[in-house]
């Protein structure tokens, strides 16, 4: 596999593969298996559960990991292309990839969103040049609109639970004080789909996913054997779900105007009770699940 960008890179009996060999290195563990081997991990915005996880993962693998963080330790990088070097940035990505590529055998870089431009977001255009400039394997640790990791750990996380393939996913915007990027509710809104469940993404009018993400669902849901809805019908949307995933994500009728944001999302709430809709649906007390999955369930 050259590159790990996209949870659509990989087939679904290729995911589940994947998956299958996560619970054999758990049994068996490998401590040597990447001996000599080097992950590069650029983080261009902040980490605590990628970043400890990549570095534990390479740690127990016998492999070694180094993290750089632009502006912190290490030059700014400029990512845009076409523009004078002026700014606070003194290396451009042009540069600076192949130097890292050149040390490492596989880099892990994360960079978000900016926030302000809806289809250069869905773009993706930072990590199609870093892609570009790479010829060691590249692995997408949150983009502006992906987050194929925390997917594939999610996905992990409802096989470990068994929840049934074919089961009840409900995505659910939920509130929060400011407007969060697109990566995680596109993400497993896929991998939802593509394990084979029925996918509803419930928000409010405003917030409705991008027609680019929802075509991606859909494709996924046709490759997975599953479904995909849409509806602002909070009580059917949750009515028999093995699941509530609850994530905000910001209005993309208003993508970028933070003020028009905070107008279009008023006082709405998703009620706690509802985020243990799943725990109930398979008659389980909340505190049965992984202490990770009862946050998660609760939204935090």
């Amino acid at each position: 596999m050259k590159n790990f960008l996209d949870l659509a890179d990989l087939q679904r009996d290729e995911i589940v593969d994947l998956l299958a060999f996560a619970d054999r290195l758990r049994e068996r563990p490998e401590p040597s298996a990447l001996s000599g081997k080097v992950l590069g991990l650029l983080f261009f915005n902040p980490s605590l559960r990628t970043l400890a996880s990549m570095r534990v993962a390479m740690a127990r693998l016998g492999g070694e990991s180094i993290v750089v963080t632009p502006g912190a330790g290490s030059w700014n990088l400029e990512t845009r292309s076409g523009v004078t070097m002026t700014g606070p940035a003194a290396e451009h990505i042009r540069e600076a990839i192949p130097v890292l590529d050149s040390y490492c055998d596989a880099l892990g870089v994360r960079a978000f969103a900016e926030g302000r431009d809806l289809a250069a977001d869905l773009a993706e255009r930072t990590f199609t040049a870093i892609a570009s400039l790479c010829t060691h394997p590249l692995i997408n640790l949150e983009s502006s609109a992906n987050h194929p990791c925390q997917a594939l750990a999610d996905w992990k996380t409802l096989d470990d639970l068994e929840v049934p393939r074919r089961g009840r996913f409900v995505l659910s915007w939920a509130n929060h004080p400011r407007a969060l990027p697109l990566a995680v509710p596109a993400a497993v809104s896929q991998m939802a789909a593509l394990r084979g469940m029925d996918v509803v993404v419930l928000c409010p009018p405003g917030y409705a996913l991008p027609p680019a993400v929802m075509d991606k669902v859909r494709r996924a849901a046709a490759a997975g054997g599953g479904s995909v809805s849409e509806t602002d019908d909070r009580d059917a949307a949750v009515a028999g779900a093995h699941v509530v995933y609850a994530k905000e994500w910001g209005s993309t009728e208003h993508y970028g105007d933070a003020e028009a944001d905070a107008r279009a999302r008023g006082p709405r709430r998703l009620d706690a009770a509802r985020i243990l809709v799943c725990a109930r649906a398979r008659g389980l007390p909340p505190d049965a699940l992984p202490a990770g999955a009862q946050e998660r369930r609760r939204g935090r």
